[in-house]
């Protein structure tokens, strides 16, 4: 959660004790979660959007900073986490990056002992939120959702009706394709087939096949439960006065950083904004 983030959720007037101004960065981005750390996120995006595109960008991983006041006065909403917390810890092994850092997953010894937990998430976003999301696009702004947010879509109407999809699973992590299906599309232009290592997201897409423009396709015919070995990968619309792009890559740092899907975020970026960059 980023300073300029804490200080709008305290209001202008702490803003203007801090010296900060009131003015709000081009876009908002709510990233991070329980599988997808929010550092990797914002050096991620932070190069291809902030630095090369000089977007600038407010990033919280503060779910409930998402609601109408704090998207009052942003162009654009960026999503990349999934619609699950987790308040009473993880269980196991898993309560501790330790036991992903050290390259394993090692006992862990406590004495005295810690108490059981008994791992259980929720969802977290709450209706007046989603119907915050869909004001802020049909009202003219712009939202890019990337990676899992396909699952927030299971958890809101509103914010599913806006992102045209939702969730609903993803085998262990593995080598796909990304496929160009609609090479005329602006976010599409001087973008090539690619190959990522990541989650390979399914979703139910709602909206027309014909706002589809990315496929992903596991060329060694790998498929996932009933789903096959292809889903949708990127989608965009038009959505009210404002406009939608949906992208499923982003699982590491990697996968945002491949040169075809830098190319993809960034004409989603020019899309989405209509061709302009920073709060002008």
């Amino acid at each position: 959660m980023t300073r300029r983030s804490i200080l709008a959720a305290l209001g202008g007037a702490a803003a203007q004790r801090y010296g900060i101004a009131a003015r709000k960065a081009t876009a908002f981005a709510l990233v991070g979660d329980r599988y997808h750390n929010s550092d990797y996120i914002r050096t991620g995006l932070g190069r291809t959007i902030v630095k090369e595109l000089g977007v600038t960008v407010d990033f919280t991983d503060e779910t409930s900073l998402l609601n109408a006041e704090t998207l009052d006065g942003y162009r654009m909403l960026i999503v990349l986490r999934d619609g699950m917390l987790w308040p009473d810890g993880y269980g196991g092994d898993e309560s501790s990056n330790a036991a992903w850092a050290a390259g394993g997953r090692p006992k862990l010894v406590f004495d005295p002992p810690l108490p059981p937990v008994r791992a259980q998430s929720k969802f977290w976003m709450k209706p007046e939120q989603g119907k915050a999301v869909r004001q802020f696009v049909e009202g003219g702004g712009s939202a890019l959702f990337l990676h899992n947010s396909t699952h927030v879509g299971m958890t809101d109407p509103d914010f599913r009706h806006v992102l045209g999809a939702a969730y609903t699973g993803h085998p262990p992590i593995r080598t796909f394709k990304v496929k160009v299906t609609n090479p005329d599309h602006p976010i599409t232009q001087g973008v090539k087939d690619f190959v990522v290592t990541d989650e390979q997201h399914y979703m139910t897409y709602d909206k027309d096949p014909k706002y589809l423009f990315l496929e992903t396709v596991n060329e060694e015919g790998l498929t996932y439960q009933s789903y096959g070995s292809k889903a949708p990968g990127g989608w965009a619309y038009d959505y009210g006065k404002g406009r939608v792009c949906y992208m499923s890559p982003g699982h590491m740092l990697s996968d945002l950083w491949n040169p075809e899907y830098v190319r993809l975020q960034q004409n989603a970026v020019r899309w989405l904004l209509r061709g302009a960059g920073q709060n002008g």
